[in-house]
């Protein structure tokens, strides 16, 4: 006993570490000398326990519960509906992403039903309004966090194809009854044993319509019927919440700061001055009565009682850093949404050129990703069913297309952004197609077109051009490769916004 416990004592004096090292065995440390690792964020003290107390664990089903998502929707749309800059913002985004609407290019081995479904799927578009919905629900993405569309039959649209898409808010697709949610059953959707969507319970009628009772009735509608339109912020997350979620409390402190600023300068333009003396109490001035208005005359010369004095209220405080205030908050509602100071603010008054398009390229990119998003979620579905329902009416597409196992290629354009130097764009890309470092097709996707179209409609005008006998400036032009000066050797690169 008393040999081990000797044995203890000098393991933990150091003894022994020399036999180690010897035997091959690397040294055990005491267990009191054993370091820890710590992360500052992962303890908490009295400076972050009243920032980190409303952090919890819940999944993403449990965290965007349906009582959190109608708070925080009634609360978007609040503020997108009052404030001027929310409503902006949100306006500039649905405006970038969508534009005008998408364009279809069919990608077949058969070039004239190419053209014919192209033709086709544009008038059905601009019969049902597409574009404008596109917008609608990019603008319900950003308030409500998602936006839902039913693949439905309109009667009374002037095209073959009756298909249609109609919008529903996503306060109507909710669980019709109280009944707990299950695993395949959560807020008003239906799961398989995959995780995939089976089906979507859809009131008749709106939450916030007044004749809406508790236990109203639904539809259960398939879902190769719906169109779910959210951004997944966390794996398991199945509904969506609104893009300006973290921007709520900002908009709030902008519109308080706002209003005091407004109080400031309003309490010192109600005072036209105050009577004050700097005799001492019961000293040598006149009586004058405490708090007593007084009512001035304009333009007159006026005398006071004797020893007092007349001042003017001044609003100092808080105008002078109203400004900067407001520049540095709209600076930080913005970058939710991924979009630079100078669009959502609608002045660029403080940027050059270069800072322009810095930023702008982080925004142009995220609207990629957007788009992608889009298409892939939206179009495609939409395209898929109107194909099929296409196919099902006799004569109607041509026969290279009349089948129902065919993976049809496409591919959709979108409005391109314009430059804000147009001349240095145009030679950059000259140089970029003179080097081969790009390509017509990419060039012309920048800017929302197809190449093909583009092309053919440029040999159209060179022939006619050459009939009446006008002069054609490419023949002219002597230079066959252009010039890369030092203004336009920056924009040569390829451009990424």
């Amino acid at each position: 006993m008393l040999k081990r416990l000797s044995g203890i004592i000098e393991q933990l004096r150091g003894g022994g570490l020399h036999r180690s090292v010897a035997s091959g065995r690397s040294p055990r440390q005491p267990f009191f000398s054993r370091l820890r690792a710590k992360y500052d964020a992962a303890n908490t003290t009295l400076d972050n326990l009243k920032h980190w107390s409303r952090a919890d664990g819940l999944s993403a089903s449990a965290a965007n519960s349906p009582d959190v998502r109608r708070t925080l929707r009634n609360r978007s749309r609040y503020e997108v509906a009052n404030n001027s800059y929310a409503r902006g913002i949100t306006l500039t985004l649905a405006n970038d992403v969508v534009g005008t609407g998408p364009r279809l290019q069919m990608l077949t081995a058969d070039d004239a039903a190419n053209r014919f479904v192209e033709a086709e799927f544009f008038a059905w578009c601009e019969a049902v309004g597409l574009s404008e919905k596109l917008r609608t629900m990019r603008l319900a993405r950003v308030a409500d966090g998602e936006s839902f569309g039913l693949l439905t039959s309109n009667g009374r649209l002037e095209t073959p194809v009756n298909l249609d898409l109609r919008l529903i808010e996503a306060d109507q697709v909710a669980s019709p009854t109280l009944a707990p949610d299950t695993r395949r059953y959560l807020d008003g959707i239906q799961f398989d044993a995959d995780g995939n969507p089976i089906t979507y319970d859809v009131l008749k009628n709106h939450p916030g319509d007044g004749f809406f009772i508790l236990d109203d009735e639904y539809d259960t509608v398939p879902a190769a019927d719906v169109v779910h339109y959210y951004r997944c912020d966390r794996p398991g997350q199945i509904r969506g919440i609104p893009d300006i979620t973290p921007a709520l409390p900002l908009f709030a402190q902008l519109r308080r700061f706002t209003l005091a600023v407004l109080a400031a300068a309003e309490t010192a333009a109600e005072f036209a001055g105050i009577l004050y003396t700097d005799a001492p109490a019961n000293g040598e001035a006149d009586a004058a009565e405490p708090f007593e208005p007084i009512e001035l005359e304009k333009r007159m010369l006026l005398t006071m009682p004797g020893g007092w004095k007349m001042a003017q209220m001044k609003s100092e405080q808080p105008s002078t850093t109203y400004a900067e205030f407001k520049k540095e908050i709209l600076n930080e509602i913005a970058r939710c949404l991924n979009m630079p100071f100078n669009v959502a603010a609608g002045n660029s008054s403080g940027y050059n050129y270069a800072s322009g398009r810095l930023d702008h390229q982080t925004y142009f990119k995220s609207i990629r990703v957007e788009q992608s998003q889009l298409a892939r979620v939206v179009l495609d579905r939409i395209l898929h069913a109107w194909l099929r329902e296409a196919i099902l009416i006799e004569g109607y597409l041509p026969n290279s297309l009349r089948t129902l196992d065919s993976t049809f290629e496409h591919q959709w354009f979108w409005d391109g952004h314009e430059h804000v130097d147009p001349a240095k764009e145009a030679n950059a890309q000259k140089i970029r197609l003179a080097s081969h470092t790009t390509t017509l097709a990419i060039e012309f996707a920048r800017q929302g077109r197809d190449w093909e179209t583009e092309l053919k409609q440029r040999a159209k005008e060179i022939a006619q051009m050459r009939d009446l006998g006008l002069t054609i400036e490419s023949e002219t032009d002597s230079s066959s490769e252009p010039e890369v000066t030092e203004d336009h050797a920056e924009d040569a690169e390829p451009q990424t916004a």
